[in-house]
């Protein structure tokens, strides 16, 4: 047995010793690996932890451990989650083989040969009632995964992000389905706009998406003073990371066309991040930071305040190479100091100064 099986089978009964069939159990992963070296004299010869690193993030996959989002991390490289919190046990029964044959038309239950744990009999029931449904889908109208997910299963949470219901997004690769096959969408979350007094709806072309309130209200004000840069037509409110989620609705209010998207939020981690994440997202839109917007408040330096703890900087360099290299010196600056600058610094007094 190599050492990648040798570490993952012992992770594995680490964690099943551990299970308990009504009650999550919370584990140390710092803990949790010194155990798995006491038992290994030539762990770090084999790069012991990067086999662990892919084993941790393997359970996490299946459902087995859900990470306890609280900022604290064990310290290694690749970081991992300090604290996780270890599933039910799931309690398992053996299925019928000739009535996994009759549904083999739809299913793969190759996950389920491999991983007997998960034949379950509340497992069966979940897909079964996906076979009936598959059965009548020709007639049966796009609904929102809320809707479905409680249709099939009960509750309407269940195939979304949460720790209620880790497993229920999981439960789509067991089966090797898609949303699309339960004709289910994801719908954009809507948001907070202002549209330009006079302009119609088919005439909007250039938009601008701010992160935080104030500046929002304040835009607003700046537009019908005829003061702003990039004179949007149209100014979506993003509600920090709300955004992300809420900017596919976009293109269900407005007509199909080639838009211009600017955006401008906070100069710290988590507002590089939105940027980046919105351009990553949505590749065939022009979406691009409101360049005129940042460096204005790059000059409210003596404004700025501290970071928050613990964000990273996966997303900096992305951002930085849409500054000049002077530019990028300051906010490199900013990164070191662990400082950040607010998007609040652009009031109405504080633009005019530029005026």
């Amino acid at each position: 047995m190599g050492t990648i099986e040798i570490i993952e089978t012992r992770v594995r009964g680490f964690i099943s010793d551990i299970q308990h069939p009504s009650q999550k159990k919370r584990i140390n992963l710092n803990d949790l690996e010194l155990q798995l070296r006491k038992l290994m004299n030539d762990y770090f010869e084999l790069d012991g932890y990067a086999q662990f690193y892919n084993t941790i993030q393997t359970l996490q996959a299946e459902g087995e451990l859900i990470p306890i989002q609280n900022n604290q991390y064990n310290g290694k490289t690749p970081a991992l989650a300090l604290y996780y919190w270890v599933n039910l046990k799931t309690q398992t029964s053996k299925w019928d083989r000739l009535e996994m044959m009759k549904l083999s038309d739809q299913f793969d239950f190759s996950y389920y040969e491999r991983y007997p744990e998960w034949q379950s009999e509340e497992e069966w029931n979940r897909i079964q009632k996906v076979y009936s449904f598959l059965q009548s889908s020709q007639e049966r109208e796009w609904v929102s995964v809320e809707e479905r997910s409680l249709e099939l299963f009960g509750h309407e949470k269940f195939l979304l992000d949460s720790e209620q219901f880790s497993d229920g997004k999981g439960f789509f690769t067991r089966i090797g389905i898609t949303a699309e096959q339960l004709k289910m969408v994801n719908y954009g979350e809507p948001f907070v706009f202002w549209i330009k007094q006079g302009k119609a709806i088919d005439e909007i072309q250039r938009i601008l998406i701010v992160e935080n309130l104030s500046f929002f209200h304040t835009s607003i004000q700046l537009v019908e003073a005829g003061q702003l840069d990039y004179e949007p037509d149209l100014i979506i409110y993003g509600e920090g990371t709300k955004i992300e989620r809420s900017f596919s609705f976009f293109f269900r209010m407005f007509p199909p066309k080639n838009y211009l998207f600017y955006y401008a939020g906070d100069l710290d981690a988590a507002g590089y991040g939105i940027l980046i994440r919105l351009i990553e997202k949505y590749p065939a839109s022009c979406i691009q930071p409101a360049l005129k917007i940042y460096r204005k408040m790059l000059e409210c330096m003596e404004q700025r305040n501290d970071q928050k703890q613990g964000q990273t900087q996966n997303y900096l360099d992305d951002f930085l190479q849409w500054f000049t290299e002077e530019e990028q010196a300051i906010l490199m600056q900013l990164w070191n100091e662990n400082k950040r600058i607010p998007q609040e610094v652009l009031t109405i007094e504080t633009w005019r100064r530029w005026m």
